[in-house]
């Protein structure tokens, strides 16, 4: 992964729907290799009918051999930071140093009922994921770890390092303390256009604004000051629909359930977070946002509707 004249190029990622048996996973994520994806990358959400995000990755591995692989994201307050860096190892080493890291600070109110894991506030989450970083970073890199924090305390902890010389941590989530955080010691930083969490645990406000996204991207770049490279950008679009009438599909989605509040049409012609078009003004919503923003990663959930999109872009190059 290395920046080209100073901006990392357009990666595209899958998302695995995980709503079938192992082996209609499995395929789901070959045919996301075979149409050219990037990356494909499982979500870590216990309580649900569904497998383990690491198992089922280290499976993945062994089924392909070109596409990267990921987590989008690992709950670090289900994860001990040296027992977490040491399944990452090995997956690294499974999948011949294909695999990225993507972690967050969690939010989801019943998965820590289920797990009895206590639900901190956010800002206490984060303050942890932080620290995290700062222990699996090392970790990964094959040194000793000695940390003294305010939340971990480890003593002489070494894992086998990586396959990669630098295997990518992905850090996701909102907030100026966060974000400034992943610009300083992420490799990249995922931005998904959500706010505050409602009521169920799982609807989010949104903010789709691109003034918004600009202070956030500001703050990542504020805690990058003084690395040679900025992190790349990542964004989760949320949703993708193939449609000659953009406006028209975004006015329709106003008045169904869209599982957010706070959207307006306008935010969601400009926003990155909603991939709604054809496939070639989707390839060059893309462009525009990679030109303009320095966004480069885009995750989506819909290997079908957005293979054209891969191939036009690839074919621009």
């Amino acid at each position: 992964m290395e920046a080209a004249q100073g901006q990392w190029p357009i990666r595209l990622g899958h998302q695995l729907r995980i709503d079938g048996t192992i082996d209609e996973i499995i395929a789901e994520a070959k045919a996301a290799e075979a149409a050219g994806f990037d990356v494909i990358s499982v979500a870590d959400h216990v309580n649900e009918d569904l497998p383990s995000p690491m198992v089922l990755l280290g499976a993945i591995a062994r089924e392909t051999s070109t596409i990267r692989l990921g987590t989008f994201v690992i709950n670090n307050e289900m994860r001990n930071p040296v027992q977490l860096a040491w399944e990452v190892s090995t997956l690294d080493h499974l999948s011949n140093g294909r695999f990225e890291l993507g972690i967050g600070a969690g939010h989801t109110p019943s998965e820590f009922g289920a797990t009895g894991i206590a639900l901190d506030d956010a800002p206490i989450r984060k303050r942890r994921l932080a620290e995290a970083v700062e222990i699996i970073r090392p970790l990964l890199d094959g040194k000793v770890v000695n940390f003294d924090g305010e939340y971990y305390n480890i003593d002489n902890a070494q894992i086998e390092r990586t396959v990669q010389d630098r295997l990518p941590i992905l850090v996701g989530g909102n907030g100026e303390a966060l974000l400034t955080h992943a610009g300083e010691h992420a490799d990249i930083v995922g931005l998904n256009g959500l706010r505050k969490t409602m009521a169920d645990g799982h609807r989010h406000s949104v903010g789709f604004g691109l003034d918004r996204l600009e202070q956030q991207i500001g703050w990542i770049h504020n805690g990058a000051a003084r690395r040679e490279q900025t992190p790349e950008l990542n964004v989760l679009v949320q949703r993708v629909e193939i449609t000659n009438d953009r406006r028209g599909k975004i006015e329709e989605l106003l008045d169904v359930d869209f599982p957010t509040e706070g959207l307006t049409v306008e935010h969601g012609l400009v926003t990155p977070y909603l991939a709604f078009g054809t496939h070639d003004e989707i390839a060059a919503q893309f462009t525009d946002h990679h030109d303009r923003f320095g966004i480069s990663y885009f995750v989506s959930r819909d290997v079908e509707a957005m293979t054209p999109v891969v191939e036009r872009l690839r074919a621009t190059g």
